[in-house]
This record gives structure tokens, C-alpha cells and sequence, in this order.
């Protein structure tokens, strides 16, 4: 989603100017190297629709209908940057950004997926709110606020892992197995006390794009 809003910032001020994607799906888009690409230009415009009234600079999509102003130079203001978030919200945000974020940082994303689906936020705003959320996670900051008094006594058991001994848990890097990210050995404790059938956990050095 960050990757996506970053190339949507980027077409909202293109050099050729705001660009829209007609055939806004997720089919048009492959991430190449982590990183979000849109394959097919065939149905860009950077043609901001002209209009006498506001009423002539009306969106409409198949869950919601919007109307922007229409500016004192008869163009309907900000409608293809509109019509992208709105599209990144549909597409994407509500199915991908509230889950499986750390509890903290839900709210802030809530308020992201709410702003951009009555799009009450354009593209700078958006991208604002979500390099914070991304600031506060890789920095560590959303966990300031947590209580950290465990349930449980962890002994450190160097060079262990643990046979047989996974089970399933939600979100999870692995179906067959709990694998998770978290920033220290703090989190994962909190995290192994809210599993009931945690006993252990093994730290690897693997890292996560963040």
C-alpha cells in the first residue's frame, strides 16, 4: 500500500501533469524487487476533465458516487488524483492495510482506509499519514505505549530451536507454522503471552523489508 502511494504521489505531479489510470486493477500492477510497478499505460490520461458546474465533475464507481468542484478555470479540481486514491482504497487499502498490524498502529490505519474511501484526503495527505505509520514501525515507537509486564518467566536457551513443536497462528509468515516479525525480545513476549498454546519462541536473524 505504501508502494502503491508513493507511485500514485508521483503520477498526481508527473511532469506531464496529474495522470489518472483508466483501467485502475490490481491485475495492471507486478511488484518488481518489492517494489509496486503499474505495467499497463494504454488507459493513463492526464486530461482533467473540463466542467461549467460542479455537477459536471461527477465520479462515479460502482459502491459510491462523488461530485468535486469545478474551479474558476472550468476544470474539475484534483479529479484524477481523486480518482486513483478512491481506486487504491476499493482495490486495495480495505482489503490489505487494517489487518495484521500491530494493535497500536490499527487506529492510525483505520483512519487512513475511512479518509481515502470518502475521500476526504487527496494523494500529499495520504502519503503523509502512511510514512508515519511507516516511521512508527520501523523505529520502534508504536510499542512505547504498550504495557510490558510479561505473565511469564522466558529463560534464553542459546543456539536452541524447538522440533515439532510449531502450530498455526494468525497473521503468520508460514501456513504451516507461527513465524512473525516483531522489532525486540519485549514484543515477543508480549506476543507468545497472547498465544495460549505459545511456550517458547526461537529469534532468527531473518529481517523483514522494514
Amino acid at each position: 500500500c505504501l508502494s502503491l502511494v508513493r507511485l500514485l504521489h508521483y503520477l498526481a505531479h508527473s511532469p506531464l501533469g496529474s495522470v489518472t489510470l483508466l483501467d485502475f486493477r490490481p491485475r495492471q500492477f507486478v511488484i518488481v524487487d518489492g517494489e509496486l510497478k503499474v505495467t499497463d499505460l494504454d488507459d493513463a490520461s492526464i486530461e482533467e476533465s473540463s466542467c461549467t458546474s460542479n455537477s459536471d465533475c461527477f465520479m462515479e464507481f460502482p459502491a459510491r458516487n462523488f461530485t468535486l468542484p469545478c474551479s474558476v478555470e472550468g476544470r474539475c479540481q484534483n479529479m484524477n488524483e481523486k480518482r486513483n486514491l478512491y481506486n487504491a482504497y476499493r482495490f486495495f487499502f480495505t482489503y490489505l492495510l487494517p489487518h495484521s498490524a500491530p494493535p497500536s498502529l490499527r487506529p492510525l490505519l483505520d483512519k487512513i482506509v475511512n479518509a481515502t474511501g470518502e475521500l476526504h484526503w487527496g494523494i500529499d495527505e495520504t502519503a503523509a499519514q502512511l510514512e508515519r505509520v511507516l516511521n512508527l514501525y520501523k523505529s520502534g515507537e508504536y510499542l512505547q505505549n504498550t504495557t510490558r509486564i510479561s505473565k511469564s518467566e522466558y529463560r534464553l536457551v542459546p543456539e536452541a530451536f524447538i522440533p515439532d513443536e510449531n502450530y498455526r497462528c494468525w497473521p503468520s509468515y508460514h501456513h504451516k507454522g507461527c513465524l512473525l516479525s516483531v522489532f525486540d525480545v519485549n514484543e515477543a513476549i508480549e506476543i507468545c503471552d497472547s498465544y495460549s498454546q505459545c511456550k517458547a519462541f526461537v529469534l532468527t536473524n531473518q529481517t523483514t523489508w522494514t
